[in-house]
This record gives C-alpha cells, sequence and structure tokens, in this order.
C-alpha cells in the first residue's frame, strides 16, 4: 500500500501529513466510505467513487503471488484438499486482488466479510467459508493465515487447526500459540500437508 499513497500524494501535490492520514485511515482494511472521508479531510474535488476505483487498480496493479505457493496450491487441490478464502474487506478490492494473482480458480470458495456481513474472527465468517466451499467446519480444517487475532485466534475458537504465517515477526506470548508457525505460505502449506499425513 506504502508505494500507492506516495504516488497518490505525489500526483496530486499533497503533503507529508496527508501521506501519513492516508496510511492511517487505510492501514487495517479500506472501504468506499474512507475515500470519503479522506476526501473531505484532504479538501479533494474527485469523486470518491472515482478515489476508491483508483486505489482499487493501483492496488491490484501491485499484487504479486508468492514463489512456490501456486504450486503449493495445486498439490493441495490435487490430494483432494477443499480450498476456500476467508479474508475481512471490501468485495470488489479483494475479488480483484485474488484474480491479479491468477489463484482464483484454485480455490472451492471465496467468503469476503462485507459480502456476508461478518468479519474474522467471528465464527460466522469461518461457517459460511466452509459452506461456500461446499463443506462444514470440522477439526480436519484449517486455517492459514497471517493475523495472529483474526486467521489464528478467530480460526482455533472456531474448532479449527491453524497455520501462522510469520513473514518475519515472532508470535506473541499473549496468545495461543498456533499448531504451526511458517516463515512463508510455501512454508505454511507443506507444514499443512505433512500434519495431515
Amino acid at each position: 500500500m506504502g508505494s500507492w499513497v506516495r504516488s497518490f500524494v505525489h500526483s496530486r501535490s499533497l503533503s507529508r501529513a496527508a501521506e501519513s492520514a492516508i496510511c492511517d485511515r487505510l492501514r487495517e482494511r479500506a472501504y468506499p466510505a474512507d475515500f470519503v472521508h479522506l476526501r473531505k479531510i484532504l479538501g479533494l474535488v474527485d469523486d470518491p467513487d472515482d478515489l476508491w476505483k483508483e486505489y482499487v487498480d493501483g492496488i491490484t496493479r501491485s499484487v504479486r503471488c508468492y514463489p512456490k505457493v501456486r504450486e503449493g496450491l495445486e498439490r493441495l487441490r490435487g490430494a483432494g484438499w477443499t480450498l476456500g478464502i476467508a479474508t475481512n474487506g471490501a468485495g470488489d478490492i479483494q475479488r480483484a486482488k485474488l484474480a491479479a494473482t491468477g489463484l482464483t480458480h484454485l480455490f472451492h470458495g471465496i467468503c469476503v466479510s462485507e459480502e456476508i456481513g461478518a468479519r474474522k474472527p467471528a465464527r460466522a465468517h469461518f461457517e459460511v467459508a466452509a459452506a461456500l466451499c461446499g463443506t462444514r467446519l470440522s477439526t480436519a480444517t484449517w486455517m492459514v493465515g497471517d493475523s495472529p487475532e483474526t486467521d489464528i485466534a478467530g480460526g482455533r475458537a472456531a474448532g479449527l487447526r491453524t497455520a501462522w504465517v510469520a513473514d518475519g515477526r515472532e508470535w506473541s506470548d499473549d496468545l495461543r500459540a498456533p499448531d504451526i508457525a511458517a516463515r512463508d505460505v510455501a512454508e505454511a502449506i507443506e507444514a499443512v500437508l505433512a500434519a495431515a499425513a
């Protein structure tokens, strides 16, 4: 997101304070309503819908599939796993980012919080995600994610086994540890496959 914000600020000759305000507002998840707010506080004349579209397009262009992830997902599918996505955020941007990776066809179901009215870590989010994949939650189900609170604690509360993608971070002692801690998504996939063998 940082490169998009810098480019956006530069294109409109905005200040460093504006860059900080945008980053603060969009840090967790971005929604169209955020651009109504940003338009007002930054004194922009752009239509908020146009600002949202510019953001979605810019973020989507920066999305890349991490090395070995496609191969790992294909191995899971080939081994008979049912794969789903459970994500918080606005439907259009989450689906656009997924499409940009070229991985959409590998998933049986895609669950986006805005579209279902429930956000992780709520159990309802995980239940709908499973239903969209044509299945139900069970102890054989895994949640692989990078957020200790929404993915790992939420998944565990929903009765799932969990694999945390650390991405260079240390696990907080305040939370119960995941079943698996992996450096990246590809390593998490390998560990899940090994655990199920």
